[in-house]
């Protein structure tokens, strides 16, 4: 595939009365440079609402705090791809370009390791996270990198789960930038109400195990929103 990898951000909006800017910063301006960088080719965003907090099945203490989700799907060659990204996001910052309430839980590079699709949507592995989508359900392990999920192909069976794909922790790609750790996360694109499939995909996620014994910590599983610019009201208060 032409993404080899995702770049997540599992971010906290510290200010509660600045989630409307940061939306603002993050869709308008934010996100769009960065894909005239030549190594990424997608990127979006998605909110866990108070309805969807409500409704993570694991939420452990480190990433409990965040309210949002980003990946940025990069290709080769990672290295310069990063190091571009990571150059960008310095100039916005000379710029004064960067949001200030912002604190990432969970950040880095993560291997594509297996990609799905749902036999319904006649598409390939490789296009489910372009096509439109509801939301997202994401699950969150501590494991070493090179242990794969053994259920993830079989989440497309959920209803309302359109595809699947798994990232791992990349040995050898550290740095003090970031903080992956040695982690999966796995992504299921919804074409559902993503509470609906919160509830139907929850037996698949509490049942799963790793293979030939070796082991692993969810730290996290729930479902999040797909976010439409302009309508950012979900932490307004009453």
């Amino acid at each position: 595939m032409k993404v080899a990898y995702g770049f997540f951000s599992f971010t906290e909006v510290t200010d509660p009365s600045e989630h409307r800017s940061y939306n603002a910063w993050h869709q308008l301006d934010h996100l769009p440079e960065q894909f005239p960088l030549p190594g990424i080719v997608y990127g979006q965003r998605w909110v866990s609402t108070p309805a969807c907090r409500a409704a993570r099945l694991t939420s452990d203490a480190a990433l409990d705090p965040i309210q949002y989700v980003t990946c940025y799907l990069m290709a080769e060659p990672i290295d310069e791809t990063l190091d571009e990204f990571f150059a960008l996001g310095a100039e916005l910052h000379r710029l004064d370009r960067f949001h200030t309430h912002r604190r990432a839980h969970l950040t880095g590079p993560f291997r594509v390791v297996t990609a799905h699709a749902a036999p319904r949507t006649q598409i390939s592995a490789a296009a489910v996270p372009f096509r439109p989508h509801r939301g997202i359900y994401v699950t969150v392990d501590e494991a070493a990198a090179d242990v794969p999920s053994d259920n993830d192909g079989a989440l497309t069976d959920v209803p309302g789960v359109a595809g699947v794909w798994t990232f791992s922790t990349v040995d050898g790609l550290t740095s003090r930038r970031w903080s992956a750790g040695h982690r999966r996360i796995t992504v299921c694109w919804l074409d559902d109400d993503p509470l609906a499939v919160a509830t139907r995909i929850e037996p698949h996620v509490t049942s799963r195990s790793d293979p030939d014994g070796r082991s692993s910590r969810r730290t996290f599983a729930g479902p999040f929103e797909t976010i439409t610019a302009w309508q950012w009201d979900w932490f307004d208060a009453p």
